[in-house]
């Protein structure tokens, strides 16, 4: 799956619209979905995370601020609308 702003650049089986959201509290951004994986970055309260997938407890996406892609546990953020 890759995001659908990469289209024009980049072949995948998916696209997928990301969805703004914004951290309850601090959480983790990792790597994988099991917590032993590589920490990539802790995100303040309030931080935007631009979600691509929500599944078992887990968000998959972008902390646009910082470049990065990884998971994060989907409870701890909320959906701007």
């Amino acid at each position: 799956m890759a995001d659908v702003r990469l289209a024009e650049y980049v072949f995948a089986p998916h696209y997928a619209a990301p969805l703004p959201y914004r951290t309850r509290s601090a959480v983790t951004l990792r790597e994988g979905r099991p917590l032993d994986s590589a920490v990539l970055a802790e995100l303040a309260p309030g931080e935007t995370f631009e979600v691509l997938e929500l599944a078992g407890g887990h968000a998959w996406g972008i902390a646009p601020h910082l470049g990065l892609v990884g998971y994060c546990e989907a409870g701890l953020l909320e959906r701007v609308q």
